[in-house]
């Protein structure tokens, strides 16, 4: 969590996410920094629009609080027949905002 809580601070103060600066964050914060971890998050922040996920994930979270009760009684029946469900694209990078939600 720590990993994206230095790229989430180097957002914030309006600043490159880079290896280097998350690597110096870790180690201000006294961290053991695992090289291997920050390159797959900086990987995974590529091409990443910080701004629109965190909007996104602001709204994604409002939703399934008020669609609970309705998921809860369509799901008795369905729990008889399971179904594997396909991630869309859009229900993936969802996903992938909650980390900055």
């Amino acid at each position: 969590m720590e990993y994206i809580y230095s790229a989430m601070v180097l957002y914030s103060a309006g600043k490159d996410i880079t290896e280097d600066a998350i690597t110096a964050i870790l180690n201000a914060a006294g961290v053991n920094v695992d090289a291997a971890k920050v390159k797959a998050l900086i990987a995974s922040l590529e091409g990443v629009d910080i701004k629109e996920a965190i909007a996104n994930a602001s709204v994604a979270a409002a939703a399934p609080a008020a669609a609970a009760p309705a998921a809860a009684a369509a799901a008795a029946p369905a729990a008889a027949e399971p179904e594997e469900e396909a991630v869309s694209e859009e229900d993936a990078a969802a996903g992938l905002s909650a980390l900055f939600g």
